[in-house]
């Protein structure tokens, strides 16, 4: 598992330098500078050069990604000229198969920048399996509205949602797990519904995903107690590591229960989640 703590990740439009300053200080664990969907198409050169700017403007206290363009379009490979000189955390690739993610490798040449792939397309979510064996990912996360517009959903793509969309966030976790890199939930879009987003945020965190997209600063705070384990979690999983420290791997009892390796290796999960 990487050890980038990516509890939240802030997508920031890359034609307003206005807001990335602000987000700056919004406490997300990253930054996405976006130059895809919130940026209008004759806006996308201007969105660029403030994307370089800000890039090169500051350090990497806080990690910066910037989401190009989908690679089968002509402006992805402008995006990239403009944006790797100025060595971005990392790359978010919209509309990922495992052909974008290998011709995006080729066309960064010597330039190791990780990528964080959406899986936001159905060709995407076939592809899964492949996406797992893909070398260079910072992390894996899945594209809950575009997905659902491709296939017709009536409903907005949200956390725990049934159907094909459960689907597709299962098998994208699935795929992070086997790419032993973060998993991150999809965005959720009412950037009003505080309380809906935290639930929608513990919900990921139960079911396993390190952290979560976000749309507006407002909603990194509630993002953040949702990811945090309760105290009841936090000290049950500070016990079964003590009960693990200098013995050997095999069963242990604790409490009147037995406890083996996969208890161990949630709780250390959960401790380092935690931050402690």
């Amino acid at each position: 598992m990487s050890a980038i703590r990516l509890r939240s990740l802030l997508f920031v439009p890359g034609d307003r330098p206005d807001r990335m300053a602000k987000a700056l200080a919004s406490g997300a664990d990253a930054l996405i500078l976006d130059l895809e969907d919130s940026v209008a198409p004759d806006a996308k050169a201007a969105a660029r050069d403030a994307a370089r700017a800000f890039l090169g403007a500051h350090g990497r206290e806080v990690p910066l990604y910037v989401r190009i363009n989908p690679f089968d379009t002509a402006i992805a490979a402008e995006d990239l000229a403009a944006i790797l000189p100025a060595r971005p955390s990392g790359i978010v690739l919209p509309k990922a198969t495992p052909l974008a993610l290998e011709q995006l490798a080729v066309a960064m040449g010597g330039n190791a920048v990780p990528v964080l792939p959406i899986v936001e397309t159905s060709m995407a979510v076939l592809c899964l399996p492949e996406f797992a064996e893909m070398p260079g990912l910072a992390a894996l996360t899945w594209g809950g509205e575009d997905l659902g517009t491709e296939l017709g959903t009536r409903s907005a793509a949200r956390s725990g949602a049934s159907g094909p969309l459960a689907i597709a966030r299962a098998l994208s976790l699935f795929a992070a797990r086997a790419a032993g890199v973060p998993a991150i939930e999809t965005v959720y879009a009412n950037f009003r519904d505080l309380a809906g987003l935290e639930t929608a945020a513990r919900q990921a965190a139960e079911d396993g995903f390190d952290g979560m997209l976000a749309i507006h600063p407002d909603q990194i705070a509630a993002i953040h107690r949702a990811m945090a384990p309760s105290d009841a979690q936090r000290a049950e999983a500070l016990a079964i590591v003590a009960a693990f420290n200098g013995s050997s791997p095999g069963a242990q009892s604790l409490g009147g229960r037995m406890i083996d390796r996969p208890h161990l290796i949630r709780a250390e999960r959960l401790i380092a989640r935690s931050g402690e």
